[in-house]
């Protein structure tokens, strides 16, 4: 197999180099073991000149997370897809995994973990992202935990996380959270590595100032929100 370019910032493991390289707003890239895998592609980012998906997960079904035409136009035809439930039904194939369920492809190993909204919803009664439907996802590559929130509140379930080397934690009203409340959830499990995602239109400062006296913890501001350029679309190279 052709060697995978490493893509975006660098993290050694214990079983070689992870990449991890923002998109925009909620999509990943990590290239890993000669692998390129993707997390919540859609086509607000811009994908030209990038490689081809080995491997897409999938968070939850809202359009800002899923979205099936830029995946058919990135994929591998070999490429393999990690979803809850309802994703994997409409994409036709993969592997589906409800909240608690875990599953090691060689590479690396991926757990699904609550992602939800115990206050917030369009009505009363009803939440954004109900509890137990769709996943945020542990990922390990060799000695390092990767945490990926997805859409979700501060919820006891990401206060309890345990061992998160780097985690990508979702903010944005009224959807999910705003920043000073994920750092609540961050002063409590403690990552090394935290990267804010999700973020259009908050108001960051609200996060890093309450992170400033927590040694341990580097937060790292990213540009989730590049200009596309004019014409730019789904392509990508071989």
């Amino acid at each position: 197999m052709k060697a995978a370019e490493a893509l975006g910032d660098i993290l050694q493991t214990s079983k070689g180099t992870l990449s991890m390289m923002p998109i925009r707003h909620a999509s990943i890239l990590f290239t890993f073991d000669n692998r390129y895998i993707y997390v919540d592609p859609t086509s607000e980012g811009n994908y030209d000149g990038l490689p081809k998906a080995d491997f897409v997960v999938v968070t939850h079904a809202h359009p800002d997370h899923f979205d099936k035409k830029l995946i058919d136009a990135i994929k591998q035809p070999s490429a393999l897809f990690v979803g809850p439930p309802d994703v994997i039904t409409e994409l036709g194939s993969g592997t589906a995994l409800k909240n608690g369920d875990r599953k090691s492809f060689g590479y690396f190993e991926i757990e699904a973990v609550p992602a939800y909204n115990a206050v917030r919803g369009p009505k009363s009664g009803e939440y954004y992202h109900p509890k137990g439907k769709w996943d945020g996802f542990v990922m390990t590559f060799g000695d390092k935990r990767i945490y990926i929130s997805g859409d979700t509140e501060c919820i006891p379930e990401m206060k309890a996380l345990k061992g998160i080397d780097v985690a990508f934690v979702c903010m944005r009203l009224p959807y999910t959270m705003p920043p000073s409340e994920a750092a609540a959830c961050i002063r409590a499990f403690q990552p090394k590595v935290i990267y804010p995602y999700h973020y259009q239109g908050s108001n960051l400062s609200e996060l890093t100032d309450p992170l400033k006296d927590q040694r341990g913890i580097e937060v790292r501001i990213r540009d989730w929100y590049p200009k596309k350029p004019a014409g730019a679309g789904a392509g990508s190279k071989p």
